[in-house]
């Protein structure tokens, strides 16, 4: 499939919280799963506590013996694909300065600003990554060749919160309250347990 091809077609949504074990595993195939159909992934971090506040629930590691075996399932899901997983101190984290970052990139540049994503989550559960400390998610910035001092501003700028909080707003106001969530040409798909149905769905159509 050529170029024109790729980019005639919706690009798969790929929603985030970059505190979500499963998240990352998603976070991990999502990109090779939307080449093999020619399609595109626009990532889109945002804090599941907006769909909380709706729902009433709370987040797999903060309710108990659901907490438990989530912890119990990510090692194993690990081991399943072959990938690092290391849980962080003080999981989970909010994050809000790595999703500003994120949405504060994107304006920019939109590819960097995945790749940037894709950092965040990968180096939250492999290296510690303090999703919730500006510093922290400004010097992996710098590594990946963005400035410094460029991403610490983005991060407090009033435009890029409020952007950062519309996102959220309009996660919840299409139904989402899972992390990870894929809208493909509109369908929801939850949970990265529905990648094989994703799949499926791009290779096949709607049924």
């Amino acid at each position: 499939m050529n170029a024109t091809q790729t980019q005639t077609r919706a690009p798969i949504e790929f929603w985030l919280d970059f505190a979500s074990g499963y998240a990352y595993f998603a976070a991990l195939e999502i990109e090779a799963l939307a080449e093999r159909h020619g399609r595109s992934v626009v990532w889109r971090p945002f804090t599941l506590g907006a769909a909380f506040k709706i729902t009433g629930a709370q987040g797999l590691s903060r309710t108990p013996l659901k907490s438990e075996y989530a912890r119990h399932d990510w090692q194993r899901l690990a081991r399943l694909k072959g990938v690092a997983f290391k849980l962080p101190e003080r999981h989970p984290k909010v994050g809000l300065p790595a999703i500003r970052a994120f949405y504060h990139l994107e304006r920019k540049d939109p590819h960097a600003a995945a790749r940037l994503a894709k950092h965040i989550i990968t180096g939250y559960f492999r290296d510690d990554l303090d999703t919730d400390d500006p510093h922290a998610i400004a010097r992996l910035a710098s590594v990946l060749g963005f400035d410094h001092e460029m991403m610490l501003a983005g991060m407090i700028d009033p435009e890029i919160k409020l952007i950062a909080r519309q996102h959220g707003e309009a996660a919840v106001a299409r139904g989402v309250f899972g992390s990870p969530w894929i809208f493909v040409d509109g369908e929801p798909f939850w949970g990265s347990d529905r990648l094989p149905m994703v799949d499926r769905w791009l290779a096949q159509g709607a049924w």
